[in-house]
């Protein structure tokens, strides 16, 4: 176990070694002066944005300035925003909460969706149902999240006035929709997962004996089949947690909601560099986490799996 977790950290900081360079580097590849962006339309002689970009280091090398940046994070700095001067941290851990109760909203939604209708579709496996839940699922899975929030907030706010299309408070009634747009692929590709996984596991023997003892079709299902499943299950639903995560970037701003995703996007616009690599070194290290305490839950689960 131990030698496990001393690998898996070792693999974990190299992986967020990569992110951040891939991220710097990125950052510094797209087109235009992030010194005259910060400036605006305000007039400045061309002396005072050589010394703006002087003080804010953009005049050293991109292998310096990584450097430096690196020493602030093990500092336990992750730099101000360009924009507004505020402590990165700061500003992260402000919006954080919002977007972390939507994702989780959402990943409720997703799981219990995709559960119910994969196990469904197993238990009438070949009917027309199955197939027709096999079409809705690929559909859900097709539509992009940025046209399906349209699509609601076009059917629940605009024509319909049952839900609001702008959140102005954080509270349940303002994440119905941007929680089932980010809930909608990500439950129809699990209810394509657990159907795939619950017909393999009813093609093994176990489950006729099973069936010999007599259980009912619904007790083998949700007794042995169900639980022989989870470990795919487990897997896609800890990678979806960090999808949801990473879509909030996209559904927050459709929705004009607050949270690390809207607050990325105006990073972005702003080439606030510090702003963007705090919110995608936050979303790796949540991908890390959630990875290794899954690998630790196989190992719960299923006593045939060892951490060696």
């Amino acid at each position: 176990m131990w030698n496990y977790l001393v690998r898996r950290l070792l693999t974990s900081i190299s992986i967020l070694i990569g992110v951040s360079i891939f991220t710097f580097m990125i950052l510094h590849f797209v087109p235009g002066d992030p010194v005259r962006v910060l400036i605006g339309r305000q007039s400045v002689s061309p002396e005072r944005i050589e010394e703006l970009r002087q003080e804010m280091g953009f005049n050293d090398s991109l292998p310096v300035q990584y450097f430096h940046y690196i020493e602030r994070v093990f500092k336990g700095d992750m730099g101000r925003s360009m924009k507004t001067n505020r402590p990165v941290f700061d500003s992260i851990m402000e919006q954080f909460p919002s977007t972390l109760k939507l994702a989780l909203f959402a990943l409720l939604l997703s799981t219990i969706f995709g559960i119910l209708i994969g196990a469904l579709s197993a238990a009438i496996y070949g009917s027309w149902l199955d197939r027709a839940i096999s079409m809705i699922c690929l559909t859900g899975i097709s539509i992009p999240p940025y046209f399906l929030g349209l699509l609601l907030i076009l059917f629940f706010a605009v024509r319909n006035n049952w839900l609001p299309s702008v959140a102005k408070t954080d509270d349940f009634i303002g994440m119905i929709l941007p929680a089932i747009t980010l809930a909608v692929g990500e439950g129809c590709w699990l209810a394509r997962l657990v159907r795939s996984s619950i017909i393999n596991e009813l093609n093994k023997t176990y489950q006729t004996l099973a069936t010999a003892k007599g259980n009912s079709p619904a007790a083998v299902l949700f007794k042995h089949v169900l639980p022989n499943s989870l470990i795919p299950i487990a897997t896609a639903i800890s990678i979806q947690s960090v999808y949801l995560l990473a879509g909030s970037v996209v559904v927050e701003s459709i929705f004009a909601r607050q949270g690390i995703g809207r607050l990325a996007v105006v990073a972005i616009q702003n080439r606030d560099f510090p702003l963007v690599q705090g919110t995608v070194s936050l979303i790796a290290v949540l991908y890390v986490i959630i990875n290794t305490l899954t690998d630790l839950f196989y190992a719960v689960v299923d006593p045939r799996v060892r951490l060696t």
